[in-house]
């Protein structure tokens, strides 16, 4: 598939995906139609494109249903119209008619139609409920929130990582103030602050020190698992976390990451979750790893699963991904949550959620 970026008023900043055909030929052919079913796991809205002159072919009824069963918003565009035999073409948007299913007549000869099909996109494409938020429900307007921010060696050079612009955006619109500190500096900030932070939100691989460091009275939680709240499911993986007292042995573990970063030599992924693991179970494992694009398929062929929180994938996907771990039989746990249990601060960092406080205190 090919991705490219762009603006879509009123809709805002896009991704369109121009994916293979879905009647593809052969094993070449047929890993290409795997990838276009693949791309509906990200996908907020859909267009079907159709050669009028050619009309609906099963291979599009079928692609219809699939995308129906995901209960994603789409429409079909039927390129060609221009050319296509008004007998054949009246019959297919008659079908379409009596089945509800939106549709849009274009050609890209004489560009008939594509500001129409612009239109009925932004009208499909409704993203995540406007009234999510990361962290803005949890605090009051003035109120001072605490980030801290560790600059090692995995930190990107020169900006700050996703999640945590996104954090402080978050925020701004609440009315509140971010104080963004080095963990080497956060001591300090807290006695010099002059008023109690309502938060402190800390990147996880330093809750071990950061926890030691904020005082009981004041609420902590990490990215990560702001992150599972938002955009995947942090009651799911709550509940995720208690397979880490019942894993045997050579059990198979996979660590998920939905970023393709650049791994350095003690790479959370790879070397610090399966050090944590070890020393927190005492035990080894067969771990495995994916990234990007790359999360398998035979997932019930796991123990459980650590996925990041991620921030580099959209809401539909990361609750596809939790979705299909989840039909597999297979527990999911998030980084964040996984790392606070393991440092034996889980109650303590779920405090803010009151669902999942609850959900913990169950299992």
């Amino acid at each position: 598939p090919v991705q490219k970026s762009m603006e879509l008023l009123p809709l805002g900043p896009v991704v369109v995906i121009d994916t293979p055909g879905i009647d593809d030929e052969g094993e070449l052919g047929a890993l290409r139609v795997k990838k276009s079913y693949q791309v509906l796991n990200k996908s907020d809205a859909a267009v079907l494109v159709v050669d009028a002159s050619l009309g609906l072919c099963e291979e599009d009824f079928a692609f219809i249903e699939h995308i129906q069963k995901k209960q994603i918003p789409y429409a079909v565009a039927f390129n060609k119209s221009d050319l296509a035999p008004s007998a054949s073409l009246a019959k297919d948007l008659q079908y379409l008619k009596e089945h509800q299913i939106d549709f849009v007549s274009v050609s890209t000869a004489d560009l008939s139609g594509i500001d129409t099909l612009k239109e009925k996109i932004a009208t499909l494409a409704k993203t995540e409920d406007t009234k999510l938020r990361i962290v803005a429900d949890l605090i009051h307007p003035s109120d001072f929130v605490v980030l801290v921010v560790p600059i090692d060696k995995a930190a990107p050079k020169g900006r700050l990582i996703l999640p945590q612009q996104q954090t402080i955006r978050d925020l701004l619109e609440a009315g509140a103030a971010s104080i963004v500190v080095k963990e080497t500096e956060l001591e300090k900030t807290l006695e010099e602050i002059g008023k109690k932070p309502a938060l402190v939100i800390t990147d996880s691989q330093a809750f071990g020190k950061v926890s030691k460091i904020v005082p009981e009275d004041i609420k902590l939680t990490s990215f990560s698992i702001l992150f599972a709240r938002y955009k995947g499911d942090l009651e799911e993986e709550v509940r995720g976390v208690k397979a880490l007292e019942h894993l045997e042995d050579g059990a198979k573990i996979l660590i998920a990451e939905g970023c393709t970063h650049h791994r350095q030599c003690d790479d959370i992924g790879t070397v610090k979750i399966p050090r944590w693991l070890k020393q927190y179970t005492g035990k080894t494992f067969d771990i495995h790893t994916s990234s990007g694009n790359s999360f398998p398929d035979d997932l019930d062929t796991y123990d459980l699963v650590i996925h990041c929180g991620g921030c580099t994938l959209n809401r539909r996907e990361m609750k596809n991904r939790i979705a299909r771990v989840k039909d597999a039989g297979v527990p999911i746990v998030n980084y964040g949550i996984f790392i606070a249990a393991t440092q034996g601060i889980l109650k303590r960092t779920l405090e803010p959620f009151e669902e999942a406080s609850r959900i913990l205190n169950e299992i």
